[in-house]
């Protein structure tokens, strides 16, 4: 009788282990669940620029920016100093990374550099762009508006004198509502972009 006690308490623990597992199961499952987010990309532009080709080839280093910006999540700013992100919504990448590559994008669609790049890809360089970001958000209260800043400067890399350094920064209504914030947020970061290739173009 003893060890038949101890056999069913035995069977009594493993099936409570075998509930509690099961219900671990469930739980980790029901986690994976939700929707996913909105992922969001900038648009590759095609800048019009009058600048003469220049026969230099450029490096784009990955933007720099503070902890709220340098992830996938898009920032909101409330008012004042307090920011929260958008919900149900992310960047294709992050932040920094895809700036950076729309910014080497739209440089090579000009067609009027003899090659620009990112770190690591062997380009023998004349000359580095690097930026700064200093905004890009939503600023709610009252009218919506998407509002980027980024902060340039240009490089000579055989001396590492600063041929030239500016501030571009721009703003576009936002409307409401998940698309349109980030259209908005595009459109800004579209004008900026604008301005910075035609700025290296006569700066280089």
């Amino acid at each position: 009788m003893m060890f038949a006690n101890a056999s069913g308490g035995a069977s009594i623990l493993a099936a409570r282990r075998g509930m509690v597992l099961a219900l671990a199961a469930v739980l980790l499952a029901s986690c994976g669940t939700g929707p996913a987010p909105d992922t969001y990309d900038l648009s590759a532009l095609t800048p019009q620029v009058t600048a003469p080709a220049r026969k230099r080839q450029v490096l784009v280093t990955e933007p720099t920016a503070v902890k709220a910006l340098d992830s996938d999540q898009i920032v909101v700013r409330l008012g004042g100093s307090e920011i929260q992100y958008l919900s149900k919504a992310q960047w294709a990448d992050r932040l920094p990374r895809l700036v950076q590559a729309r910014l080497v994008q739209a440089l090579e669609n000009t067609g009027k550099l003899a090659g620009v790049g990112k770190p690591g890809q062997g380009l023998a360089i004349d000359d580095q762009i690097v930026s700064d970001i200093r905004a890009f958000e939503i600023v709610t209260g009252g009218s919506s508006v998407a509002r980027v800043e980024i902060s340039v400067k240009l490089l000579n890399d055989r001396n590492g004198t600063i041929r030239a350094q500016k501030s571009f920064s721009a703003e576009a209504p936002a409307g409401s509502g998940n698309p349109s914030f980030v259209k908005a947020l595009d459109r800004a970061f579209a004008s900026v972009t604008d301005d910075i290739v035609a700025w290296v173009l006569t700066s280089l």
